[in-house]
Protein backbone atom coordinates (compact mmCIF):
# COMPACT_ATOMS: atom_id res chain seq x y z
CA UNK A 1 0.00 0.00 0.00
CA UNK A 2 0.85 3.18 -0.72
CA UNK A 3 2.80 5.25 2.39
CA UNK A 4 0.26 7.58 3.97
CA UNK A 5 2.61 10.31 4.22
CA UNK A 6 3.46 10.47 0.60
CA UNK A 7 1.85 13.13 -1.38
CA UNK A 8 -0.76 11.99 -3.96
CA UNK A 9 -1.11 12.47 -7.95
CA UNK A 10 -3.25 14.40 -9.25
CA UNK A 11 -4.51 13.05 -12.58
CA UNK A 12 -7.38 15.20 -15.01
CA UNK A 13 -9.80 13.33 -16.63
CA UNK A 14 -11.60 15.17 -19.91
CA UNK A 15 -14.72 14.03 -20.29
CA UNK A 16 -14.22 11.14 -22.55
CA UNK A 17 -15.06 7.67 -22.08
CA UNK A 18 -14.16 7.12 -18.47
CA UNK A 19 -16.84 9.96 -17.38
CA UNK A 20 -19.15 6.85 -16.28
CA UNK A 21 -17.09 3.87 -15.80
CA UNK A 22 -16.10 4.02 -12.36
CA UNK A 23 -14.16 0.58 -11.81
CA UNK A 24 -12.10 1.01 -14.27
CA UNK A 25 -11.01 4.16 -12.90
CA UNK A 26 -11.06 1.99 -9.22
CA UNK A 27 -8.60 -0.57 -10.73
CA UNK A 28 -6.52 1.58 -12.90
CA UNK A 29 -5.87 3.55 -9.25
CA UNK A 30 -5.34 0.10 -7.82
CA UNK A 31 -2.90 -0.71 -10.15
CA UNK A 32 -1.08 2.95 -10.29
CA UNK A 33 -0.79 3.19 -6.49
CA UNK A 34 1.62 -0.42 -6.46
CA UNK A 35 3.52 0.86 -8.88
CA UNK A 36 4.25 4.40 -7.81
CA UNK A 37 3.96 3.49 -4.11
CA UNK A 38 2.07 6.68 -3.45
CA UNK A 39 -1.69 7.75 -3.41
CA UNK A 40 -3.13 8.60 -7.01
CA UNK A 41 -5.98 10.73 -7.27
CA UNK A 42 -8.49 10.93 -10.17
CA UNK A 43 -9.99 14.44 -11.04
CA UNK A 44 -12.72 14.95 -13.95
CA UNK A 45 -14.24 17.94 -15.04
CA UNK A 46 -17.20 18.82 -17.30
CA UNK A 47 -14.93 20.60 -19.93
CA UNK A 48 -11.26 20.47 -21.60
CA UNK A 49 -10.45 24.01 -20.81
CA UNK A 50 -11.22 22.98 -16.91
CA UNK A 51 -8.38 20.28 -16.68
CA UNK A 52 -5.59 22.64 -19.08
CA UNK A 53 -6.53 25.33 -16.75
CA UNK A 54 -6.31 23.42 -13.83
CA UNK A 55 -2.98 21.74 -15.33
CA UNK A 56 -1.25 24.91 -16.00
CA UNK A 57 -2.46 26.45 -12.53
CA UNK A 58 -0.15 23.26 -11.20
CA UNK A 59 -3.34 22.09 -9.63
CA UNK A 60 -3.03 18.70 -11.03
CA UNK A 61 0.77 16.94 -11.91
CA UNK A 62 -0.47 14.71 -15.09
CA UNK A 63 -3.39 14.71 -17.44
CA UNK A 64 -4.86 13.04 -20.40
CA UNK A 65 -5.70 15.31 -22.60
CA UNK A 66 -6.54 16.43 -26.24
CA UNK A 67 -3.99 16.78 -28.70
CA UNK A 68 -5.25 20.70 -29.23
CA UNK A 69 -5.03 21.89 -26.38
CA UNK A 70 -1.58 20.24 -25.22
CA UNK A 71 -0.02 21.61 -28.65
CA UNK A 72 -1.97 25.07 -27.79
CA UNK A 73 -0.04 25.25 -24.48
CA UNK A 74 3.31 23.05 -25.61
CA UNK A 75 5.40 25.27 -23.97
CA UNK A 76 4.12 25.03 -20.54
CA UNK A 77 3.58 20.94 -20.47
CA UNK A 78 5.52 17.67 -20.95
CA UNK A 79 4.45 14.73 -23.10
CA UNK A 80 4.33 11.90 -20.68
CA UNK A 81 3.14 9.08 -23.02
CA UNK A 82 0.57 8.08 -25.79
CA UNK A 83 -1.71 5.35 -26.16
CA UNK A 84 -1.16 3.02 -28.74
CA UNK A 85 -4.94 2.12 -30.57
CA UNK A 86 -5.07 -0.59 -33.04
CA UNK A 87 -1.35 -0.76 -32.91
CA UNK A 88 0.20 3.00 -33.57
CA UNK A 89 0.25 6.22 -31.31
CA UNK A 90 -2.92 7.53 -33.64
CA UNK A 91 -6.51 8.16 -34.06
CA UNK A 92 -8.94 9.74 -36.53
CA UNK A 93 -11.87 12.25 -36.15
CA UNK A 94 -15.13 10.55 -37.80
CA UNK A 95 -17.95 13.16 -39.57
CA UNK A 96 -21.07 10.83 -38.35
CA UNK A 97 -24.67 11.12 -39.37
CA UNK A 98 -28.06 9.05 -38.29
CA UNK A 99 -29.24 6.41 -40.62
CA UNK A 100 -32.39 8.23 -41.66
CA UNK A 101 -29.20 10.71 -43.59
CA UNK A 102 -28.22 10.43 -46.54
CA UNK A 103 -25.47 12.63 -46.43
CA UNK A 104 -22.01 11.35 -48.32
CA UNK A 105 -19.70 14.16 -47.12
CA UNK A 106 -19.85 17.15 -45.66
CA UNK A 107 -21.48 19.38 -48.49
CA UNK A 108 -23.98 16.72 -48.01
CA UNK A 109 -24.99 18.81 -44.79
CA UNK A 110 -26.47 21.97 -45.18
CA UNK A 111 -29.55 22.95 -43.26
CA UNK A 112 -28.89 19.83 -40.33
CA UNK A 113 -28.51 20.31 -36.88
CA UNK A 114 -24.93 19.37 -35.77
CA UNK A 115 -23.20 18.26 -32.82
CA UNK A 116 -19.55 19.74 -31.97
CA UNK A 117 -17.96 17.78 -28.97
CA UNK A 118 -16.07 21.10 -27.00
CA UNK A 119 -14.11 23.72 -28.21
CA UNK A 120 -11.08 22.19 -27.16
CA UNK A 121 -11.57 19.01 -29.24
CA UNK A 122 -9.70 18.52 -32.06
CA UNK A 123 -11.55 15.54 -33.63
CA UNK A 124 -14.77 17.23 -32.30
CA UNK A 125 -14.38 20.98 -33.22
CA UNK A 126 -11.04 21.65 -34.72
CA UNK A 127 -10.62 19.12 -37.56
CA UNK A 128 -14.51 19.32 -38.45
CA UNK A 129 -13.94 23.28 -38.98
CA UNK A 130 -10.21 23.00 -40.98
CA UNK A 131 -12.37 19.86 -43.15
CA UNK A 132 -15.38 22.47 -44.07
CA UNK A 133 -12.77 25.22 -44.39
CA UNK A 134 -11.11 23.37 -46.78
CA UNK A 135 -13.82 22.51 -48.78
CA UNK A 136 -15.11 26.48 -48.81
CA UNK A 137 -18.11 25.55 -46.59
CA UNK A 138 -18.56 27.98 -43.76
CA UNK A 139 -20.10 26.04 -41.05
CA UNK A 140 -22.32 29.15 -39.30
CA UNK A 141 -24.11 29.69 -42.24
CA UNK A 142 -24.41 25.58 -43.67
CA UNK A 143 -25.88 24.36 -39.95
CA UNK A 144 -29.15 25.10 -39.12
CA UNK A 145 -28.18 24.74 -35.36
CA UNK A 146 -25.16 23.78 -33.54
CA UNK A 147 -24.16 23.15 -30.35
CA UNK A 148 -21.81 21.49 -28.32
CA UNK A 149 -22.31 18.04 -26.54
CA UNK A 150 -19.58 18.21 -24.28
CA UNK A 151 -18.02 14.83 -24.53
CA UNK A 152 -17.76 12.63 -27.65
CA UNK A 153 -20.42 9.79 -26.61
CA UNK A 154 -22.76 12.34 -25.67
CA UNK A 155 -22.13 13.70 -29.50
CA UNK A 156 -22.89 10.15 -30.80
CA UNK A 157 -25.88 10.05 -28.19
CA UNK A 158 -27.35 12.95 -29.67
CA UNK A 159 -26.89 11.76 -33.62
CA UNK A 160 -28.13 8.46 -32.47
CA UNK A 161 -31.30 9.23 -30.50
CA UNK A 162 -32.35 12.34 -33.11
CA UNK A 163 -31.47 15.60 -31.52
CA UNK A 164 -28.36 16.15 -33.69
CA UNK A 165 -28.30 14.94 -37.51
CA UNK A 166 -24.42 14.79 -37.55
CA UNK A 167 -21.83 14.92 -35.53
CA UNK A 168 -17.71 15.12 -35.76
CA UNK A 169 -16.68 12.57 -32.90
CA UNK A 170 -12.83 10.62 -31.56
CA UNK A 171 -12.89 7.70 -34.11
CA UNK A 172 -11.33 6.05 -31.02
CA UNK A 173 -14.73 6.40 -28.67
CA UNK A 174 -16.84 5.45 -31.88
CA UNK A 175 -15.30 2.41 -32.09
CA UNK A 176 -15.39 1.55 -27.99
CA UNK A 177 -19.04 2.36 -28.26
CA UNK A 178 -19.27 -0.26 -30.96
CA UNK A 179 -18.12 -2.88 -28.95
CA UNK A 180 -19.73 -1.53 -25.78
CA UNK A 181 -22.86 -0.65 -26.73
CA UNK A 182 -23.69 -1.71 -30.48
CA UNK A 183 -27.16 -0.79 -29.80
CA UNK A 184 -27.03 2.38 -29.87
CA UNK A 185 -23.92 3.08 -32.09
CA UNK A 186 -26.29 0.52 -34.59
CA UNK A 187 -28.07 4.04 -35.04
CA UNK A 188 -25.51 6.32 -36.73
CA UNK A 189 -23.33 5.72 -39.49
CA UNK A 190 -19.91 7.01 -40.55
CA UNK A 191 -19.44 9.53 -43.08
CA UNK A 192 -16.37 10.12 -43.41
CA UNK A 193 -12.89 9.49 -41.45
CA UNK A 194 -9.96 11.86 -41.05
CA UNK A 195 -6.18 11.56 -41.48
CA UNK A 196 -4.67 9.97 -39.00
CA UNK A 197 -3.65 12.33 -35.77
CA UNK A 198 -1.63 11.92 -32.65
CA UNK A 199 -3.61 10.27 -29.79
CA UNK A 200 -4.81 12.04 -27.15
CA UNK A 201 -1.42 11.88 -24.92
CA UNK A 202 -0.75 12.47 -20.91
CA UNK A 203 1.00 15.26 -20.27
CA UNK A 204 2.87 16.14 -16.89
CA UNK A 205 2.75 20.32 -15.87
CA UNK A 206 6.16 22.11 -16.67
CA UNK A 207 7.18 21.62 -12.70
CA UNK A 208 6.25 18.07 -12.04
CA UNK A 209 9.52 16.57 -10.88
CA UNK A 210 11.54 14.94 -13.86
CA UNK A 211 11.61 11.88 -11.84
CA UNK A 212 8.07 11.48 -11.11
CA UNK A 213 7.52 12.31 -14.86
CA UNK A 214 9.75 9.33 -15.64
CA UNK A 215 8.11 7.08 -12.88
CA UNK A 216 4.56 7.82 -14.15
CA UNK A 217 5.55 6.86 -17.93
CA UNK A 218 6.98 3.83 -16.71
CA UNK A 219 4.19 2.69 -14.64
CA UNK A 220 2.25 3.70 -17.93
CA UNK A 221 4.20 1.70 -20.08
CA UNK A 222 4.76 -1.01 -18.25
CA UNK A 223 1.05 -1.76 -18.42
CA UNK A 224 0.92 -4.23 -21.12
CA UNK A 225 3.75 -6.32 -19.33
CA UNK A 226 1.34 -7.63 -16.15
CA UNK A 227 -1.91 -9.49 -16.11
CA UNK A 228 -3.68 -6.76 -14.66
CA UNK A 229 -2.35 -3.84 -16.32
CA UNK A 230 -3.68 -5.85 -19.49
CA UNK A 231 -7.07 -6.21 -18.07
CA UNK A 232 -7.40 -2.50 -17.60
CA UNK A 233 -6.06 -2.09 -21.04
CA UNK A 234 -8.81 -4.12 -22.57
CA UNK A 235 -11.85 -2.26 -20.73
CA UNK A 236 -9.63 0.91 -21.91
CA UNK A 237 -9.86 -0.47 -25.67
CA UNK A 238 -6.44 0.35 -26.01
CA UNK A 239 -3.36 -1.68 -26.62
CA UNK A 240 -0.77 0.36 -24.30
CA UNK A 241 0.85 3.40 -23.91
CA UNK A 242 4.38 4.75 -25.67
CA UNK A 243 6.78 7.32 -25.40
CA UNK A 244 6.50 9.85 -28.77
CA UNK A 245 8.12 13.20 -29.61
CA UNK A 246 5.84 16.42 -29.77
CA UNK A 247 6.46 16.32 -33.42
CA UNK A 248 3.29 13.51 -33.39
CA UNK A 249 1.12 16.36 -32.83
CA UNK A 250 2.33 18.67 -35.82
CA UNK A 251 -0.48 18.33 -37.84
CA UNK A 252 -2.77 19.24 -35.61
CA UNK A 253 -0.45 22.43 -34.37
CA UNK A 254 -0.76 23.36 -38.40
CA UNK A 255 -4.69 23.31 -38.33
CA UNK A 256 -5.05 25.68 -34.76
CA UNK A 257 -2.01 27.55 -36.83
CA UNK A 258 -4.70 28.04 -39.65
CA UNK A 259 -7.51 28.43 -37.89
CA UNK A 260 -5.74 31.42 -35.25
CA UNK A 261 -5.40 29.82 -32.70
CA UNK A 262 -1.38 29.58 -32.87
CA UNK A 263 0.83 32.39 -33.82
Amino acid sequence: MPGATESSIRIGLTPVMLDDELHILNSWRNYLEQQLNRPVNFVQRSSYREITDMLLRDDLDVAWVCGLPYVESQDRLNLVATPIYQGAPLYRSYLITSNKQQAKSWSDLEGVTFAYVDPDSNSGYLYPNYAMMRKQLEPDRMFRRSFFAKAHRNAVEAVAEGLADAAAVDGYIWDTLARDNPALVQKTQIVERSAFFGFPPFVARIGFHQQDTVAFRSALVEMSNSSEGREILELLNIDGFMFTAPSLYQSIADMAQTAGRLP
